[in-house]
């Protein structure tokens, strides 16, 4: 059954793309996870991957061409199989009217699963169908966070629909449709793929249990069944279940769903990690047992009592089970195929920083200037890397990619695991510049505020454990990279100067080499030239 494929949105803020160029022509076959076109959104040029298999039978936009989130891209199916009903009459796949494009095309900015055709022609008189959105250029799977309307709600275009975590980021998804939202497809806490049934928005009072069934939920990874069609104001209740062992005085668990997410706001669960508190614990005082602000202010933890005579251990075994995140799943996804592909090795030296510590001291004694030694590590780098190539390159199955430009991911810890925004033109920046933008991508970073673009196109990294008291350390690569830094603590320590034993300080640091593009000879020139400007920063702003 063909398949109608829709412009995606590849982006938080896209609203029409560009197809710059055609990876696959008619005829050609395609098989799931291939590259089928290069789009230009408004923020950076991505590639296109197919999440059907079959032949291309029809392309709606040619190359160069501009059209708008949902429009009809491309038609993928059996070979000679007639598409004519999802086109203007029968007419030649590339004459497909805009009428036929809005008939076929699913809502939401995704390609439709083999159903959806089909639930498209029958779809009730203003009735829409949304689908999971890919909000990043490498979203397979989404988490519906937080939903902003409820079921019988009415929905204006540009209202935010729900919060969807994706592997990057929390983002606040717009609904590009007006009427009444009639059916959630997930709750809160549930995850899905990219084009699952999300909701169903159209008039007031519309039955579409018909739609819902009939549509298939693509790749559901939380639910193991559609929820029910209910027409009402208040959004469906989680039927509470107990997700740790506590004892018979302590106050009654709130609510949890059956993945064990706890119903809580997002302020109150800011609040709580701030205090250290165990959400599981508290007592919830909103709407079907939410956990609110207010909980987290007036929750007071229970003391012990003390025993009399010999101790009998009162303690019982406890755990918590926290479902996965989607950023945690893209890392340990990512990093698994890096350790597993990309055959590392690892140089390690250590650098005086004497002059180093001087100089920031006396930098930072100009008025409104501050730096720290991760940005004089980042200048290093970029400066060392203009003069290694080799070291500032990336691998491909077919070809060596030796970058000209120099883009520094820096690796920046979060609460759900770890982000890499990336410093553009690393080497044409000073050291303030540096630092001010290290600064602002860190906190986007633990903000959830970075945009997919903030964290493209690195071709080296660096990650600094040295604040946290860690002396030395290696990284796993950050692909398509050839090489990570690990930066290490200064250490005050006996030095051998002149003969003679000082006290000295000195910083540790480990090169992790891809040997496919870098070989240690050269690895080692890079560190040679790094550990010049380290040693001397004078150097990096001659």
């Amino acid at each position: 059954m063909a398949i109608v494929v829709n412009m995606p949105r590849l982006s938080d803020t896209m609203e029409e793309g560009t197809v710059a160029a055609w990876l696959k022509q008619v005829g050609d076959k395609i098989e799931e996870g291939d590259i089928l076109a290069e789009i230009e959104t408004d923020k950076a040029t991505m590639e296109f991957e197919s999440f059907n298999e079959g032949t291309l039978l029809h392309i709606g936009v040619q190359e160069g061409e501009t059209t708008k989130v949902d429009e009809l891209l491309a038609i993928i199916g059996d070979e000679g199989e007639d598409i004519s009903a999802l086109l203007n009459g029968g007419g030649e796949a590339n004459n497909a009217s805009e009428e036929t494009k809005e008939e076929a095309s699913a809502p939401a900015g995704e390609e439709t699963k083999e159903e959806a055709p089909d639930a498209a022609q029958e779809l009730p008189e203003g009735v829409i169908v949304v689908t999971m959105p890919r909000l990043s250029d490498t979203m397979e799977e989404g988490t519906v966070a937080t939903w902003l309307k409820q079921v019988g709600d009415t929905v204006e275009e540009g209202d935010i629909l729900a919060e969807i975590e994706t592997d990057k980021a929390t983002m606040e998804f717009e609904s590009f449709q007006s009427g009444t939202l009639l059916y959630v497809g997930l709750n809160e806490g549930d995850s899905a793929k990219v084009d699952a049934l999300l909701a169903i928005i159209g008039p007031a009072g519309t039955d579409v249990s018909a739609v819902a069934s009939n549509f298939k939920v693509a790749g559901s990874v939380e639910k193991t069944e559609t929820p029910k069609v209910e027409v009402k104001k208040e959004a469906p209740k989680a039927a509470p279940t107990k997700v740790t062992a506590t004892k018979a005085s302590a106050p009654k668990p709130t609510p949890v769903t059956e993945n064990g997410r706890v119903f809580v706001s997002p302020l109150a669960k800011k609040l709580a990690e701030d205090k250290g508190i165990n959400l599981v614990k508290i007592q919830g005082s909103g709407e079907n047992g939410r956990i609110i602000k207010r909980d987290i202010e007036n929750y007071e933890p229970a003391t012990a009592g003390s025993a009399v005579g010999k101790y009998v251990p009162t303690g019982q075994e406890d755990f918590e089970e926290v479902p996965n995140s989607q950023m945690r799943k893209a890392i340990a996804k990512a990093l698994t195929n890096s350790k597993f592909s990309a055959p590392h090795y690892y140089l390690n030296v250590e650098f005086d920083m004497e002059n180093a510590i001087s100089f920031r001291k006396q930098f930072n004694s100009i008025p409104d200037t501050k730096i720290s030694y991760n940005d004089m590590v980042v200048k290093a780098c970029a400066l060392a890397l203009k003069a290694h190539p080799q070291v500032n390159s990336q691998w491909f199955a077919d070809k060596m990619r030796l970058n000209n430009h120099v883009h520094i991911g820096v690796a920046v810890a979060v609460p759900d695991g770890l982000v890499v925004p990336v410093v553009k033109f690393a080497n044409e920046q000073s050291l303030p510049q540096i630092g001010a933008e290290v600064k602002e991508l860190a906190g986007k970073a633990r903000n959830k505020k970075l945009t997919p673009s903030d964290m493209e196109g690195s071709t080296f990294t660096v990650s600094n454990l040295g604040m946290f008291g860690i002396d030395t350390f290696t990284s796993i690569i950050n692909q398509p990279n050839s090489a990570i830094l690990s930066v290490g603590n200064i250490v005050e320590k006996p030095v051998v100067k002149d003969g003679k034993i000082v006290v000295g300080n000195t910083m540790k640091l480990s090169l992790a080499c891809d040997h496919r593009t870098i070989d240690g000879a050269t690895g080692a020139q890079f560190l040679q030239t790094l550990k010049g400007y380290i040693e001397n920063p004078v150097t990096m702003i001659a």
